[in-house]
């Protein structure tokens, strides 16, 4: 795809962007708003991709924006920008700085750039295709483990497995891993491409919640599918596996695969 050098300039505007207002509200006794889906919302979130969509509508007018808190625009575009303002605001709300932006652009809805910024910890993660993930502009890489038992494994919560299958698959990986961990949302995903975990497993997410967190852990060395195996767009359905080995990932697959059949 061309142009990625002038897309990733435009991605660190956005991530730019979101990081006053973010400074502005945090640890504030900011007033919470539920949702339809009964998640949390601020008036932090709302201005954060307010400000990142009145870039993209100057700088990028024909592409798309696909945006937790205010919807769809041209998302029939090849070039779709998905925007999470603050993925984690429950963390947010409660002033643990584990949340972060979440910023990506699928180009015929295949993620091909993405970033995870942590605005109170200064901290920014950016995947590109091709290219070496960064994390404040130094190459990372995800480390080595092949098995399981081995692993420190992720999820933001058990509550994310809500079906009888789900939970069987959520209850046989981490009885497997070593060191379960929870709650910390994409910032799990970005400490996989660091080096410091070895899986995460999800479900139920939104394509705003995981689109931006492929290339990351990808261009770290790092596996990123669905449940099946297969490559993460814009459309999947929402159950995810990232795995910083790909001999990892594969057991973690075949885990879900044998507690779900």
């Amino acid at each position: 795809m061309e142009n990625l050098d002038h897309f990733l300039e435009i991605a660190h505007k956005l991530a730019d962007s979101a990081r006053p207002v973010i400074h502005q509200y945090y640890r504030t006794p900011v007033a919470v708003d539920v949702k339809a889906d009964a998640s949390p919302v601020t008036i932090a979130d709302r201005e954060v991709e307010t400000a990142m969509r009145a870039i993209l509508s100057e700088e990028l007018p024909d592409h798309g924006i696909l945006g937790e808190e205010h919807g769809r625009h041209n998302v029939d575009a090849d070039c779709v920008w998905v925007l999470d303002p603050i993925d984690g605001t429950k963390s947010f709300i409660a002033g643990k700085p584990s949340f972060a932006t979440l910023i990506s652009l699928c180009h015929k809805g295949v993620p091909v750039l993405g970033i995870i910024d942590q605005a109170i910890t200064d901290e920014r993660w950016v995947g590109v295709m091709g290219r070496p993930s960064t994390m404040n502009s130094n190459e990372i890489n995800a480390r080595e483990c092949e098995t399981l038992d081995t692993a420190t494994f992720f999820t933001t919560a058990p509550e994310l497995f809500r079906t009888d299958a789900s939970a069987r698959a959520y209850k046989a990986v981490s009885e497997k891993c070593r060191q379960p961990m929870y709650g910390v949302d994409a910032y799990a995903y970005g400490l996989v491409a660091l080096g410091f975990a070895d899986t995460v497993v999800e479900c139920g997410l939104q394509a705003y919640d995981f689109c931006a967190l492929v290339p990351v852990v990808e261009g770290a060395g790092g596996v990123m599918t669905d449940w099946q195996g297969k490559p993460l767009t814009i459309f999947s359905d929402g159950a995810v596996v990232a795995s910083g080995d790909a001999r990892c990932h594969q057991n973690v697959l075949s885990t879900i695969r044998a507690a779900t059949a």
